[in-house]
């Protein structure tokens, strides 16, 4: 499984290129699975957050686990409707080019409030694209939260043996 650390905040250039960090870039190139039909994607998919002003970023293998969740609902249930026009329709299969950059679309950009750098913010399995100012105020406000709510985590007997 891919996994995401950390958070990289790199510039935009004019043609809406931006670098993919180099840990997030080897993250995904181990959560692409092999395959004996050829090679596989190398770059990332990213959709407009549901939550935030941000993108929501992951690995293509990511995408059909969530892809075989949502099958689980009903099917031409509300939900199920929703969720496919919301994620799948709304996805970009970015390629990474030779300098390990991807091009993001412009309507993305403008969601996203986008303009000179880019806050690349791992989430664990999933990553987030966000603007860096408007990231330093959902963490600030993300840790606040938690500092008041104090929510507690148990580690599954699994993941202690990790």
């Amino acid at each position: 499984m891919a996994l995401f650390l950390s958070t990289f905040i790199n510039k935009i250039d004019k043609k809406g290129r931006v670098s993919v960090p180099a840990s997030f870039r080897m993250a995904l190139s181990s959560a692409q699975p092999s395959s004996p039909e050829g090679p596989s994607f190398s770059g990332i998919v990213v959709f407009r957050s549901l939550k935030h002003p941000a993108l929501e970023g992951c690995s293509v293998d990511r995408m059909q686990r969530l892809s075989h969740s949502i099958d689980r609902l009903d099917l031409f249930s509300d939900a199920q409707d929703d969720l496919v026009s919301a994620i799948f329709a709304d996805s970009h299969l970015l390629s990474f080019d030779s300098e390990g950059r991807v091009s993001i679309p412009e309507d993305f950009l403008t969601f996203a409030n986008l303009t000179d750098h880019v806050a690349f913010v791992g989430r664990g399995a999933t990553f987030q694209l966000w603007s860096p100012d408007i990231f330093r105020k959902a963490q600030n406000d993300a840790r606040e939260r938690l500092q008041r709510e104090r929510p507690a985590v148990r580690l599954t007997l699994e993941e202690k043996a990790l």
